[in-house]
């Protein structure tokens, strides 16, 4: 044998002082460590800038070029954390996190992903883990009963629920489910020929859905939406560019409504769009990834009415059910479409129990081969928590937006910017009075007052809308680098809007008044130093 090096001695060393990856007592202990971090983390969340202030590249500067050689102990690695991973972290959990959408986690939707992640199964059929096939299914009919959907996506009513990972995968694999089952009529060679609907408020999953699913670019249409249908899209509209598609020789094939759009959690009416879509046999998706979970409350339930009449359903559980992300709850009427565009059936995986055709293997349901143990974590909050305090954790929610919007509209510096549905406010800070009402002067050198300006293509009210967006990107900002709340924004019919989302699991009553207290010195701030020519076009 040759002499061992240096190196050789430590590596050997050090394998004989490891005890193995998963003893019960060494796992007992750092579990333990990493519990009592995360329940002070939580407990001093508010200490922290909400959204992160570090510049990019920071962590790089920070750690060893290289992993160790020898192992590290548990302490340091999570004195590590405090110090340097959790400046980099935008704390999605603070109760003064208002930005997006919440991603509301829980006791029970954490230590049911800790169940999930310590079985680690992976449940891709039936026989790989029956426990996680056959929870899952059950937990999909007692939330789709919850929501009072109907019994035809129900396993019950010959349907079923399967979770995601998240909306962009449901409905890629109900696009693709729709594509195949079209094409298998017309002809694969028609690919080209099938158009994808959405409006230009439904979410950009849509759009990559159909880039990945192999639809032409061409053929993916953002119809447009207007403030009189408060930005909801218009079934009427939708025809119109359905029968221009027809007459041109397109197929229409897939439409997706959304309930609670991103930007400013507008409302597409389902019921009128499955009627258009009933008319040229087109597969309907109802994405209600955000506002979904408060549709068990009965008081918001008729925002998905029509839905009976929809192919699919789905919403993030992760968003605002108090389940750790990820876990994205789609329903189907139609099964055997995701099974027959999804499956494969390789020697290796089969089995007795999937020849029986008695079991739902999940893979064949999704993208991945591989799923982890999600319904675990939904099945322990729906358990922990129950019906009735699910329903007021959300009208709590709703409550405390509504508060907000009362502060909103008691300012005339302010102006709401769309109507509030479920638990978001969409807002602007508006130039101060003066100029509204003087509108611009002649030496701001772009106009006369009430004299459209031909050569920079504008008029009075297009440069007002140019200065109050330009005011509101500032605003936003400098609110959000104080590090006291963070919000995000959008521009809906040209408006530059800020959106106020409450939805933290931890966010109460005094939140949103410090919210509102930052919100008002800020304005006082930028309006006490306004100068038009600062914010000219």
């Amino acid at each position: 044998m040759g002499s061992l090096n240096t190196e050789d001695v430590l590596e050997n060393n050090t394998a004989f002082g490891v005890t193995n990856p998963l003893e019960p007592e060494e796992f007992r202990k750092q579990g333990h460590m990493i519990i009592d971090f995360l329940a002070d983390y939580y407990r001093d969340i508010e200490k922290y800038p909400v959204r992160s202030q570090v510049e990019p590249g920071y962590l790089r500067k920070r750690l060893p070029e290289t992993a160790p050689y020898n192992p590290e102990s548990m302490e340091s690695i999570l004195e590590d954390v405090q110090n340097e991973i959790i400046p980099g972290i935008t704390h999605w959990q603070s109760p003064n996190y208002f930005a997006y959408f919440p991603s509301s986690g829980s006791i029970a939707g954490f230590l049911g992903e800790m169940l999930s992640t310590g079985f680690n199964v992976v449940g891709f059929n039936w026989m790989s883990s029956p426990a996680a096939t056959e929870l899952e299914s059950i937990v999909m009919d007692w939330l789709g009963k919850m929501l009072k959907l109907p019994k035809s996506f129900l396993f019950s009513g010959n349907g079923g629920g399967v979770l995601q990972g998240t909306t962009c995968e449901a409905i890629l694999c109900t696009l693709t489910a729709a594509r195949d089952r079209m094409l298998n009529k017309i002809g694969r060679e028609n690919i080209g020929r099938l158009v994808v609907y959405g409006s230009d408020q439904t979410h950009c999953a849509l759009q990559k859905a159909a880039q990945i699913a192999g639809i032409n670019p061409k053929n993916f249409r953002a119809v447009q939406t207007f403030k009189a249908h408060s930005f909801g899209l218009s079934a009427d509209t939708l025809r119109k560019v359905i029968r221009s598609d027809v007459e041109a020789g397109l197929i229409p094939l897939f439409v997706c409504p959304t309930v609670g759009t991103t930007s400013s959690t507008a409302v597409d009416p389902i019921g009128p769009i499955c009627e258009v879509a009933k008319e040229y046999e087109m597969w309907v998706h109802v994405d209600a990834a955000y506002a979904g979970s408060a549709c068990i409350c009965p008081e918001f339930r008729h925002f998905i009415d029509g839905v009976e009449n929809a192919d699919s359903f789905s919403l993030n559980a992760h968003k605002w059910f108090f389940t750790t992300l990820d876990c994205c709850c789609l329903w189907v009427k139609d099964p055997s479409a995701l099974v027959k565009a999804l499956s494969t059936n390789p020697e290796y995986l089969r089995n007795k129990a999937t020849e029986s055709k008695q079991v739902v293997d999940y893979k064949d349901w999704q993208i991945a081969l591989s799923r982890r143990f999600r319904s675990m974590k939904l099945w322990m909050v729906l358990r922990n928590y129950g019906v009735a305090n699910l329903r007021n954790f959300l009208r709590s929610h709703v409550k405390m937006a509504k508060q907000f919007e009362g502060l909103i509209a008691s300012d005339n510096r302010f102006e709401i910017c769309v109507p509030r549905t479920f638990a978001m406010v969409c807002f602007r800070l508006l130039p101060p009075k003066s100029t509204r009402d003087n509108r611009v002067r002649e030496e701001d050198g772009l106009f006369v007052s009430g004299v459209h300006d031909h050569e920079n293509n504008i008029n009075e009210d297009d440069h007002l809308l140019v200065v109050a967006n330009k005011l509101n990107q500032i605003y936003l900002e400098k609110v959000n680098a104080t590090g006291s709340l963070y919000m995000t924004h959008a521009v809906v019919g040209g408006i530059y809007m800020i959106r106020f989302a409450v939805g933290s699991t931890l966010t109460e009553e005094r939140h949103i008044t410090h919210a509102w207290k930052v919100l008002q010195e800020h304005a006082d701030t930028i309006l006490g130093t306004f100068n038009l020519a600062d914010f000219s076009c």
